[in-house]
C-alpha cells in the first residue's frame, strides 16, 4: 500500500535519522526547502512506493550537517539550498561554494537578506 509520512524531526538528528533510513533500504528521492516562517527542509525519502519525508524548520543563523557523507549525491541538493536560500550547511562533501549557479542576487529565495 502506498502511503507517504511527514515525521517532524530537530536538526541535530538529520544525520542519525538519514543513517538510519539508508540501512533499512530507503533511497533518497530529493531534498527541499521552502521559506516558511524560516526554512523549511524536507528530505524525501522512497521505498517499495512508500514515501518518507524527514522535516524540520529552522532559521538562516542554524548551521546543519550534511548529509553528503551517507547519500553522496545529496551534495547537489545541499548547494542548490545553501546558495539559493542561505541554509548554512557543513561539511559538504563536493561544496561548490555557492558557484553553482551564476545569479546576480545573493540567496534570491531568503526573504531575510544578508547585510
Amino acid at each position: 500500500m502506498e502511503q507517504q509520512i511527514i515525521k517532524m524531526i530537530l536538526p541535530n538528528e538529520l544525520l542519525a535519522e538519514t543513517l538510519h533510513l539508508r540501512n533499512d533500504g530507503y533511497r533518497l528521492a530529493a531534498i527541499s526547502c521552502t521559506n516558511k516562517d524560516g526554512m523549511e527542509l524536507s528530505y524525501s525519502f522512497d521505498k517499495d512506493y512508500d514515501f518518507l519525508n524527514l522535516r524540520f524548520v529552522i532559521d538562516t543563523d542554524i548551521e546543519i550537517e550534511s548529509i553528503s557523507c551517507i547519500y553522496f549525491y545529496a551534495f547537489l541538493y545541499e548547494n542548490e539550498i545553501k546558495e539559493l536560500f542561505g541554509v548554512k550547511i557543513k561539511d559538504i562533501l563536493m561544496d561548490f561554494k555557492d558557484n553553482l549557479y551564476k545569479i546576480s542576487v545573493k540567496t534570491p529565495f531568503n526573504m531575510k537578506k544578508e547585510e
